[in-house]
């Protein structure tokens, strides 16, 4: 139980913290410049289906949380707060945005579509935090060197990633900016936790 509670004050401070940090970049920042989609994302259709995959994130980063190894679990808690300062200052510095579609139809996939595009913010597309988390998460599970808890995960990672560009709710170059930022937030998480391992802290 105790573990248990380590591992969800973990998830509070990591991935609260990247909530707190990505709304109020939102409230601060100035008008978004529009991204031209580059031709992988005129290729990838449409599709209000992808919501489906699309909020499985919610699901997936508190599993990285408690299916990690517990002695990887503070280094996750620290490499979203990273990704989140990272992410945050480009969104004050260079907020983006985009031209998605509108979806028309009226079903239950459509309506929480509609929920979603009316709760998120219509910036902070570059770089796409969706997929910093979520490779973070994935990293953090692998580090039990569980190969088939990893790869489940690591399919499940690219489905989110994929339904991304579907929805248009980011384009291919938010996606590889958050994958960037994952390797540059998991490496620097990597070297506080070592120095604070050395240290006795």
């Amino acid at each position: 139980m105790k573990n248990q509670f380590y591992r969800a004050n973990q998830l509070l401070l990591g991935w609260g913290f990247v909530g707190v940090i990505y709304h109020l970049t939102d409230h601060l920042q100035g008008t978004g410049r529009v991204i031209t989609p580059s031709w992988i994302d005129e290729f990838i259709p449409f599709s209000a289906n992808a919501i489906w995959p699309y909020l499985s994130f919610f699901l997936i980063i508190p599993l990285g949380y408690f299916l990690a190894p517990l002695n990887a679990v503070r280094w996750l808690a620290r490499a979203m707060q990273i990704a989140a300062l990272g992410a945050g200052t480009v969104y004050l510095l260079w907020p983006t945005t985009l031209q998605a579609p509108v979806d028309t139809g009226h079903g239950l996939t459509s309506k929480l579509l509609k929920g979603l595009i009316a709760a998120d913010s219509t910036q902070n597309c570059l770089p796409s935090l969706h997929v910093t988390l979520t490779l973070l998460a994935v990293w953090a599970v692998a580090k039990s060197r569980q190969s088939f808890t990893t790869w489940v995960l690591m399919l499940w990672g690219f489905v989110i990633a994929f339904s991304i560009l579907q929805l248009k709710r980011h384009l291919f170059i938010d996606l590889i900016g958050g994958v960037v930022l994952a390797w540059i937030a998991g490496a620097l998480a990597q070297r506080l936790t070592h120095k604070k391992e050395l240290s006795g802290e």
